[in-house]
């Protein structure tokens, strides 16, 4: 027994919808601008654990598991991330929400980009963080990201994330080197968000594939809206040489967390938090 439950991210109702064929999960709070949260390749929206309550006294937060991810079923097809952009989209529409701010994570910055390429109208402002994308298609990372999907290790933690959150100790082999830079730091509650989705996943190869096979440079300079990029220094999924690549291709500020990792959203809140008002301010 350990103890673990679904995590909730307070001040945020959960809702459900459809669209194209796929049961959809997301919550939505709080008040002011919109501001949508994506997250990344086998994460939920339980990843935004430490972020979206803090996010909701300022803007009005949605944030969604993606299809096949957390408690959304899978899309009946998605050869490309622009289905998933299309559900981005159906979903803050419903909720009346656009045009909107997007954060998005890792996969989730590039589903944000694609939403801005095909709807300009519908995105203001568009953070990038840690953002997949650049070198997502080479080679090595296409097989790191299969074997990933395919093996997904985190699902054989999720039942234990309530000892994990609880046990400094416990969060080295689960998130060290590679997810984070100082797994020690991480609160009991960024554990339990980061852990949660696995547990629920029923699909989340065909993300990976769309992720792998898509290449953003050649449409950045189409994006329209104001960005900005933000990066770990330590993160060792996606290179700090790809924030720069973002940056420079997008004209848009870089901003680098020093002594962080990939999941900068959980490592480091504050400075997110900081980050999204700097550009939205």
């Amino acid at each position: 027994m350990t103890g673990a439950t679904e995590p909730r991210l307070a001040g945020l109702e959960e809702r459900w919808t459809t669209v194209r064929g796929a049961r959809i999960r997301y919550f939505v709070g709080g008040g002011g601008p919109s501001l949508l949260l994506v997250h990344g390749l086998g994460g939920a929206a339980s990843n935004w654990v430490e972020l979206a309550p803090a996010l909701a006294r300022s803007y009005r937060v949605l944030a969604l598991d993606l299809p096949g991810h957390g408690g959304s079923s899978p899309l009946p097809a998605a050869p490309s991330l622009t289905p998933f952009a299309d559900v981005l989209a159906a979903v803050a529409e419903r909720e009346a929400l656009l045009p909107a701010a997007v954060v998005g994570h890792s996969l989730g910055g590039l589903v944000g980009l694609r939403l801005a390429l095909r709807r300009p109208d519908a995105i203001r402002a568009l953070v990038l963080a840690a953002s997949a994308g650049i070198s997502s298609g080479t080679r090595a990372r296409e097989v790191a990201v299969t074997t990933l999907v395919l093996a997904r290790p985190a699902r054989f933690v999720a039942p234990f994330r309530g000892l994990v959150a609880r046990l400094s100790l416990l969060r080295y082999p689960v998130f060290g080197f590679f997810e984070v830079s100082d797994a020690a730091a991480l609160s009991p509650a960024a554990v339990e968000g980061f852990l949660a989705g696995p547990a629920l996943h029923t699909d989340v190869l065909s993300a990976g594939r769309a992720l792998v096979a898509d290449d953003p440079r050649v449409d950045l300079g189409a994006v329209r809206c104001p960005c900005l990029v933000l990066a770990g220094a330590r993160d060792r999924m996606v290179p700090v040489t790809d924030a720069i690549e973002y940056a420079r291709r997008l004209r848009a500020p870089l901003r680098i967390v020093p002594d962080c990792g990939h999941l900068v959203i959980g490592e480091r809140p504050d400075a997110c938090v900081e980050a999204i008002a700097e550009l939205l301010g």
